[in-house]
């Protein structure tokens, strides 16, 4: 029997995308997924984040969780990789030592081959590389979605801003060619997918491995010329290198979403300078102008850090102002959290927790003010929504379904008289009725529903798969059988 494997992920987009890729690799060399339910996979593999303090914890607690599992089937294998792996390297084997194997972020493609050479030698496999082996988008993938799907352009960051570990631990920016990018992008067309992300740590320095500082927003023109391509995406980019002809292909590319997650941080201009984020406030609020006169439609999404070392109620203040004059349509913000490596670790000017909490808490209640304000205004607006798996945890209680808009907002819709016949990727035009700070309703009867290619895909379970260079890889159980020999020494 195949052996069967699970892959656990946490972190940002660029995991999720990993994950994808693990799976790829996992199901090319015979392993096949486990099954929903099934509490002792062959192979577990924790695809893990280091940015947030709590990462650790997640980590070393879910493998104590497992210990007992493994001691009961030995021949279970566990495997931890990303960003967390890359940091702490043989201490997770030493910490936990019943992990078969640790891999690194730049070498996700030799998971396969650590996963035989331990089982062979029963012991632990360690490997760690400082530079990328082969780019990850040359490794075979297993798509999670039928209808949406992520695209590397870059791996890598430049910047150094001082709260950050990922530059560290991911290396510098490596970009891929945009031919490359691009037959990815149509490979996934052709499996019926409508949406791709465009993903980097920093996706509008994309071109600097290559002297053309033009080059995303060439990029974005590019993918409109893309046939069955219907949304096009991107995160994240960096206001230092935010220009204005990508703005341009944004608001002059059909398919170019007029959704924009562009990371603040910070308000102020002496908390963003003790980041080392190389623009300040009013650069910021600039960017946000340009995007809304090219797009009044745009909706906006951000990054905001509370509580930096050194960051006092008047950096705070001036954050709650940015905020409230960029009228963001979604925030995703944090606590700032301490990480060892970085610089901002050891600064002066640690803050209390519960003066971060009081003013978490502060910027909360100010971004839902306004995001509540924002989405009140699209009531009674007609929304095209590419109806999505997994978005609506209350869905089943409701009866609704969810997609996301052309704006990226998350949409709870009736399916009226289209019940039974909506599948995840088909397209669905209906009238938005009520508005919350993250979400919209539309309760009334759909418009319109357009079945689609991937809906079709959905229906038949199938995921797609972009094939990637052949590494070599084993492949599990017993090899096939050579073919019969015409010479003459098959009779000896």
């Amino acid at each position: 029997m195949a052996r069967t494997y699970n892959v656990v992920t946490y972190g940002c987009q660029m995991n999720v995308h990993d994950s994808e890729r693990i799976s790829g690799l996992l199901e090319q060399a015979g392993y096949v997924r486990a099954a929903g339910g099934d509490d002792t996979p062959d192979i577990v593999v924790f695809n893990t984040c280091a940015v947030r303090e709590n990462a650790d914890n997640r980590l070393y607690g879910n493998l104590g969780r497992l210990r007992p599992v493994k001691d009961k089937h030995p021949e279970m294998q566990i495997a931890v990789g990303g960003c967390l792996a890359q940091k702490d390297r043989g201490d997770i084997v030493r910490k936990a030592p019943w992990v078969d194997v640790v891999f690194g972020t730049h070498n996700i493609g030799s998971l396969p081959v650590l996963l035989e050479r331990a089982r062979h030698n029963a012991a632990a496999e360690v490997e760690i590389l400082e530079s990328l082996d082969v780019f990850p988008s040359t490794l075979p993938t297993r798509r999670e979605s039928t209808y949406a799907g992520w695209v590397s352009i870059s791996v890598g960051c430049n910047n150094t801003c001082t709260f950050c570990i990922v530059p560290s631990l991911r290396g510098k920016e490596k970009d891929r060619r945009p031919g490359d990018v691009l037959s990815e992008v149509r490979a996934l067309v052709d499996e019926g997918v409508l949406e791709v992300t465009l993903l980097g740590q920093n996706v509008n320095s994309y071109g600097v491995e290559f002297g053309d500082r033009l080059a995303f927003g060439k990029l974005l023109r590019a993918t409109g010329e893309v046939e069955g391509l219907e949304r096009v995406r991107f995160t994240s980019p960096h206001p230092k290198d935010f220009t204005d002809d990508v703005i341009a292909a944004m608001a002059e590319t059909p398919n170019v979403c007029h959704s924009l997650h562009m990371p603040l941080q910070s308000g102020s201009d002496t908390v963003l300078r003790a980041m080392r984020r190389s623009y300040r406030a009013d650069r910021y609020l600039g960017i946000i102008e340009k995007v809304r006169t090219a797009m009044p439609d745009a909706a906006i999404t951000t990054d905001i850090i509370v509580g930096f070392p050194g960051e006092t109620d008047a950096d705070f203040e001036r954050t709650l102002d940015v905020v409230r004059e960029a009228r963001f349509s979604s925030a995703f913000t944090f606590q700032y959290s301490k990480r060892p490596g970085t610089p901002a670790a050891t600064m002066e000017g640690q803050l209390p927790k519960q003066v971060v909490q009081e003013r978490y808490e502060r910027l909360i209640a100010c971004v839902e003010e306004i995001t509540w304000a924002e989405n009140k205004k699209l009531v009674g607006q007609n929304v095209e929504v590419l109806v999505a798996v997994g978005e609506g945890r209350k869905d089943e209680r409701t009866g609704r379904m969810s997609g996301r808009a052309r704006d990226g907002r998350l949409v709870h819709f009736d399916a009226g008289s289209l019940a039974g016949q909506l599948r995840p990727g088909d397209i669905v035009h209906t009238t938005v009725t009520y508005a919350a700070p993250h979400h919209l309703n539309a309760d009334g009867e759909p418009l319109s529903h357009r079945r689609t290619r991937a809906g079709d895909a959905f229906e038949a379970g199938r995921s797609p798969r972009t094939p990637g260079v052949l590494l070599g890889l084993p492949t599990i159980g017993a090899p096939a059988a050579p073919p019969a020999s015409t010479s003459g020494c098959a009779a000896h």
